[in-house]
């Protein structure tokens, strides 16, 4: 993408969404849902978090790019675990069926890096009830990828649960869990062939499960996008491992490690920074850049210059949308 295309979006992005019409609103950290009846309209924002904080710039494009890629893994991994998914009418926008979600994010990690080097290299050999070998470096292959629960939080940071903890406090029952568990490493095991065929490695992501009204189980949120996955380039893996040198990666880390470089980790009192223009686009660059790294398709952006207008439109002209 041509970088003024990426400029000019800087001045019309897409931070919020008021469309009372469309049914009950909920604003989460990206997507403003609408809730009629047993739908959701999940209309992804350009609206980035970190440290489990909103930052106050937007992310030309990012909405479309996470949308998109979500619709993508969706559609090619239905197969391996039903989701929720209904229809993608708009670039930003996917229609669902409404589900009640389940109060655990379900993280598998194939590899020592984020929050799991992190917690290793304070010292911690257990990561959610799961006990790590000695000796790995940041961004070591784990001996089989591992499951490190969280519990969902509507504010503030998600904390590590285990699958006793879990059970102990009655969250879930053990069918259950064991079931979605079985379904997140299916999704994993998916994800890690698709990435291996474009050249890269797919390292840690999230699943969020919901119940339908008629009692299944279903993937909801969204599967393998920037958001909830982190992901290397396999080329230069080993070469990089050995060296103890980061990873080239395709993630929302870069995101994290440029607050903590200015002095936010998330924690109270502390200063949340606003993100200058060049690094919004910078941002923003990134996130096409996996969104076809991924793909192997090119990012066609819609530049609508009033893109919450763009998106009523195509709503209300749906049959039986609002």
């Amino acid at each position: 993408m041509r970088e003024d295309l990426f400029l000019k979006q800087l001045a019309h992005t897409l931070r919020t969404t008021d469309f009372p019409e469309l049914g009950e609103k909920y604003r989460g950290k990206v997507r403003d849902t609408y809730r009629s009846g047993n739908r959701l309209i999940l209309i992804t924002t350009d609206r980035i978090s970190a440290f489990d904080h909103v930052l106050r710039q937007t992310i030309p494009f990012k909405g479309q790019v996470l949308n998109q890629l979500a619709a993508y893994f969706f559609e090619r991994t239905a197969d391996v675990a039903p989701n929720h998914v209904l229809a993608v009418p708009d670039p930003n926008v996917t229609i669902a069926v409404r589900c009640e979600p389940v109060p655990v994010e379900f993280v598998v990690r194939g590899y020592l890096a984020g929050h799991a080097w992190r917690e290793y290299a304070a010292g911690r050999r257990t990561l959610c009830g799961v006990p790590l070998p000695t000796g790995l470096r940041r961004n070591s292959r784990l001996p089989a990828p591992i499951l490190t629960p969280t519990t969902k939080a509507a504010a503030g940071h998600d904390l590590d649960i285990s699958r006793a903890e879990i059970l102990e406090r009655r969250i879930l029952d053990a069918d259950t869990f064991d079931r979605l568990a079985a379904m997140a490493f299916a999704l994993f095991a998916r994800g890690t062939e698709m990435a291996a065929r474009r050249g890269l490695i797919l390292v840690d992501t999230k699943y969020e499960f919901g119940r339908t009204p008629e009692g299944a189980y279903v993937v909801i949120d969204e599967v393998h996008t920037p958001d909830s996955s982190r992901y290397f380039y396999a080329d230069t893996y080993e070469e990089r491992l050995a060296r103890d040198e980061p990873q080239r990666q395709l993630s929302k880390e870069f995101v994290r490690e440029w607050l903590m470089a200015h002095g936010f980790q998330g924690k109270a009192g502390q200063r949340l920074p606003d993100l200058p223009d060049a690094f919004r686009v910078e941002v923003a660059r990134r996130y096409v850049e996996l969104f076809e790294a991924v793909t192997g398709q090119a990012f066609v952006p819609d530049t609508h210059p009033d893109p919450a207008a763009r998106i009523l439109s195509t709503l209300t002209a749906l049959p039986n949308a609002v």
